[in-house]
């Protein structure tokens, strides 16, 4: 899920429109199940998400802790599905990378990458104790040791510079337009540090796709790769997701940079 930078009092028109179309997507039934976890009225809307990648002899599973009370950054989102199977599909790549997922939310991507062999670093709205929290437990409850960052993108507090990601995650964080700004400068502060590193990201694709597309030209930013996300998604895996969703790698426009 997106990063808490999202913010219902955007100053953007557009915005109000995204808000809208967000406001009636429902939270996606668990991929696999879902599986109670309240134990009490606070954790009454607690459930543990069940979501598998792979076979039964070669595959791997992640259980997710989403709460149906918490805005936005505690579901997991068919953006985050989507990245986290990809991860998947190429864990070859990200074995032994070093990678950071934005606005991780439930963290789902990159929990994936973790397991194949990255060294992750979760990281969300450094004022989002709530989330930041819940990245720690899930990445307890799947035997992970994923660090945790209170990351706020656009701010340029001490832990952004201790990072060199290969790669970059983000699923669903193209959504709040009034943040869209302060996403890229944070990405391409962080692939400037690493070189040859990559932002992979999902997102669905709606009317702020010209300002994506802007927003990379401002930044010094190309597309290397945009592929539907649903052509790549085991079909049983699509009947529990819609929308049209996008999976772009962003990476620096070498010819910008000469």
């Amino acid at each position: 899920m997106a990063s808490g930078n999202k913010n219902k009092n955007s100053k953007f028109e557009l915005n109000d429109q995204l808000e809208q179309e967000k406001d009636n997507e429902a939270p996606p039934m668990a991929e696999d199940e879902k599986i109670s976890a309240a134990s009490s009225p606070l954790q009454e809307m607690t459930t543990i998400s069940k979501h598998h990648f792979g076979g039964i002899e070669d595959g791997l599973s992640i259980s997710i802790i989403e709460n149906m009370k918490e805005e936005y950054g505690l579901f997991v989102w068919p953006c985050s599905i989507i990245l986290a199977e990809y991860v998947w599909q190429k864990k070859s790549l990200f074995s032994g990378a070093n990678v950071v997922e934005l606005g991780a939310g439930t963290s789902l991507p990159g929990l994936v990458a973790a397991k194949v062999g990255a060294d992750v670093t979760l990281s969300d709205d450094s004022h989002r104790s709530e989330v930041l929290e819940n990245m720690r437990r899930v990445s307890d409850l799947n035997d992970l040791n994923c660090k945790v960052l209170g990351l706020t993108w656009g701010v340029w507090d001490t832990p952004i510079f201790n990072l060199h990601p290969n790669i970059i995650l983000g699923a669903d964080v193209l959504y709040d337009t009034s943040a869209f700004d302060d996403l890229f400068a944070t990405v391409t502060f962080l692939l400037q540090k690493s070189p040859n590193s990559v932002f992979i990201t999902t997102y669905h694709n709606r009317s702020g796709h010209h300002l994506i597309e802007f927003l990379m030209e401002k930044w010094g930013l190309k597309c290397a790769k945009l592929l539907d996300g649903f052509s790549f998604m085991p079909s049983q895996k699509t009947s529990s997701l819609s929308g049209n969703i996008q999976l772009a790698e962003i990476v620096l426009d070498a010819a910008r940079s000469e």
